[in-house]
């Protein structure tokens, strides 16, 4: 009895440090939670959303969400400038819902490979999403004309738009049945 409840322990702590993986599942979710939550602010979706995809936040940490939508004369090379109204709207929602304040599995696994000062605007930058795409290389994704960059999650994840990243919903384009 005293070996299986150590047993447990060991587990329940190795599972909530994240080292081990839990599987996903076929509802989106990894060891019975969600990956990320979805997109559930219909304003941020239609102005984000106008013009890629609109990126869960749960998926950032809100310090980033902050340098954002702080900076936005310059997003990435366009003017997404919004009113005052909009963006303090908008960055409330992000902040409020960031890696750092969710609950789902996968947004606490992205906060715990940060160190509390980094802030990276780009999903791309997280150390892990660099962890989990590593093994992809550059002809299947940005070297192929139906993907083109690795920040064009809905390329691949097919259920990007409900927040579902989960491995057995990946359907890379022009490589069917491709694994790492």
């Amino acid at each position: 009895m005293k070996v299986r409840i150590a047993v447990g322990l060991v587990a329940a702590v190795l599972i909530g440090s994240g080292a081990i993986a839990l599987a996903d599942d076929e509802r989106g979710r990894e060891g019975g939670r969600p990956t990320v939550a979805p997109v559930n602010n219909p304003q941020y979706a239609e102005e984000c959303g106008s013009c890629h995809m609109a990126y869960p936040p749960g998926l950032l940490p809100a310090r980033s969400w902050q340098k954002v939508m702080n900076g936005l004369d310059d997003h990435f090379g366009e003017n997404a400038e919004l009113s005052p109204d909009v963006a303090k709207t908008l960055s409330d929602y992000l902040t409020g819902n960031a890696s750092d304040h969710a609950t789902a599995l996968r947004s606490e696994r992205i906060t715990r490979t940060l160190q509390p000062e980094q802030a990276p605007l780009r999903i791309t930058e997280l150390p892990f999403f660099v962890h989990e795409h590593r093994e992809i290389p550059a002809r299947v994704s940005t070297g192929n004309p139906k993907v083109k960059s690795m920040s064009n999650c809905t390329a691949c994840h097919t259920r990007a738009d409900a927040g579902s990243f989960t491995e057995r919903e990946i359907s890379i384009p022009g490589f069917p049945g491709w694994e790492d």
